[in-house]
């Protein structure tokens, strides 16, 4: 059994370039609770509460149910379901879950298989976030669902290959390491080695530091490595663009969620006080941000409704 391949074709929902991570994250939330208690049970009742939470801060931006993948995931070989009666799951009503006693766990094959090679439960953990959630946010999810993330380079977006999930010659790795260090330099070029939200523009001697090149639509989401999908952003708004506290709209201009709670100076002036803000650069003759892109991050993304600018 190839637990790498069935655990990275998971089947989900799609349609227009949806976001529909319910399974990945109840399967990161299953490892998690593999890693403390090897041979324990998850009670839909117990854990709802810990999966809808999960949803809420890194599943798709309309309300989901935590009952979907508690079900469904089953079809895909890698999850069980029993209830008081037996085996077999009651369906995905949250009701019937809960007064049937639901129980889930992860597979008894991927069990042993676990076991028997403890190095598998940190190469299916990168290969979860990789194919589903952008680098500047797998540690936020690893620590959410109680996992270490493994020592692999995943902060610059090289997890599958350098960890060995997908296996590819050696070429192939190099390739996708010099695309991804020629990206950064094209997108740092054209923003002319600075934040497009706050024109940061730190360096240590010769070298830029904490500006990183940001994909607008996933990459994990068909999101292309050129100009038209990426901006130059320092690390911190990187993680709130990717985490939905910050966005575009149709007119490029920085918008601020209504869900963000900042009452400090530096929320304020590093956050609230970008609202309305437009973006710094491109140079002239680069590639701005496409209109398409910006709509899938509101669309799929950005948390909410944007706040309305306070006046000047």
């Amino acid at each position: 059994m190839d637990w790498m391949e069935r655990v990275g074709n998971l089947r989900q929902w799609a349609r227009n370039g949806a976001r529909a991570p319910h399974k990945p994250l109840l399967l990161l939330y299953a490892l998690g609770r593999f890693q403390r208690c090897p041979d324990g049970e998850m009670r839909y009742s117990d854990v709802e509460r810990d999966l809808r939470e999960l949803l809420q801060d890194y599943g798709p931006t309309h309300a989901t149910s935590p009952s979907y993948p508690f079900h469904h995931l089953v079809s895909d070989g890698v999850w069980e379901v029993r209830t008081d009666t037996g085996a077999g799951s009651p369906g995905s009503g949250v009701q019937a879950l809960r007064e049937s006693g639901a129980r889930g766990r992860l597979a008894p094959g991927l069990r042993a298989a676990l076991v028997a090679e403890p190095a598998l439960l940190g190469r299916l953990t990168q290969l979860l976030l990789d194919v589903h959630f952008p680098p500047s946010i797998h540690p936020d999810i690893a620590a959410s669902v109680g996992l270490g993330l493994p020592d692999i380079a995943a902060s610059v977006g090289l997890g599958l290959e350098e960890a060995g999930a997908v296996p590819l010659p050696a070429g192939a790795v190099r390739d996708r390491r010099r695309r991804a260090v020629e990206l950064r330099r094209d997108v740092l070029v054209a923003y002319e080695y600075r934040c497009a939200f706050c024109g940061f523009d730190g360096a240590l001697g010769r070298v830029p530091v904490g500006l990183e090149a940001a994909h607008v639509q996933w990459w994990a989401f068909q999101g292309p490595d050129d100009l038209a999908n990426c901006l130059c952003l320092c690390s911190l708004h990187h993680k709130l663009f990717d985490r939905g506290v910050l966005g575009l709209d149709t007119g490029r201009n920085i918008t601020v969620s209504r869900e963000f709670v900042g009452r400090g100076g530096a929320a304020r002036s590093q956050v609230l006080g970008l609202s309305g803000q437009g973006l710094r650069g491109p140079q002239s003759g680069s590639d701005r941000v496409a209109a398409e892109r910006i709509a899938w991050h509101t669309a799929q993304v950005f948390r909410g409704a944007a706040r309305v600018p306070e006046p000047a």
